[in-house]
């Protein structure tokens, strides 16, 4: 028995030597990368730029698309530069125009005006509705000037398709951040005489309802104009690198 340990002892001991030998390449090889592990890392970085890439495309899709509809459907025309003797500033890329003329000797007129900025519904018999049973709305407002250091005189008008209608009349400074000015009563609230009178004044300024029928056209042109312009700057802006 004895014999038997001190040969397994002699074994184990002559054996040691081998078993570091052997076992040192694969705990070095262990501690070095997998080399596997940075490709999984580039392809999951191809996978995603392949998948952003693919989702850009789509949307140039849907809008290059959506532009050729408008164009192909109808085409917006080019805006007049003036309209009985006003000249008009189309504002390429903002929700307003500008209207501009002089008047008599001393007067000058200036005329802002929103894009539609609201509509009412329009009544009719029978269930059946549709987008163009609406009135849309426009809003302008008439500043007129006499001479240099003057006070200014507003009109807050609405614009329907074929009317103008006053909302609010009062004086200001030309400085319009200068304090809070008061706009007087409801213009409605006014002696009807003196409504019509003011009426008459817009129009012989040229502010009548002929002035309304072209705004409504010509926003109506601005705003498919403007809507083109806004897809094609979104376009550009996604295809640029």
């Amino acid at each position: 028995m004895r014999c038997n340990i001190r040969s397994i002892v002699m074994a184990y001991r002559l054996l040691r030597p081998l078993r570091r030998t052997l076992l040192s390449p694969l705990r070095s090889h262990s501690k070095t990368p997998v080399p596997h592990q940075q490709p999984s890392f580039s392809l999951r970085t191809y996978v995603t730029e392949m998948r952003k890439s693919a989702f850009e495309g789509n949307i140039l899709r849907l809008l290059r698309n959506e532009i050729q509809y408008e164009l192909d459907r109808s085409p917006p025309f080019q805006p007049v530069p003036e309209f009985n003797s006003f000249s008009v500033d189309e504002r390429p890329g903002e929700q307003w125009i500008r209207l501009n003329k002089n008047f008599g000797e001393n007067e000058e007129i200036k005329v802002e005006v929103t894009m539609f900025d609201g509509s009412v519904p329009v009544k009719k018999t029978g269930n059946l509705t549709t987008e163009e049973d609406v009135t849309l709305h426009i809003t302008l407002i008439v500043d007129i000037f006499k001479g240099e250091g003057s006070k200014v005189l507003e009109f807050v008008c609405s614009a329907w398709p074929d009317s103008v209608e006053i909302q609010k009349v009062f004086m200001r400074g030309r400085d319009q951040m200068a304090g809070l000015p008061y706009t007087g009563p409801g213009f409605k609230e006014l002696d009807d005489e003196l409504q019509n009178s003011l009426y008459k004044f817009l129009e012989a300024r040229g502010v009548n309802d002929d002035l309304a029928v072209f705004l409504h056209g010509f926003m109506k042109n601005k705003d498919k104009t403007e809507f083109i312009r806004w897809m094609g700057t979104v376009k550009s802006f996604i295809e640029k690198k």
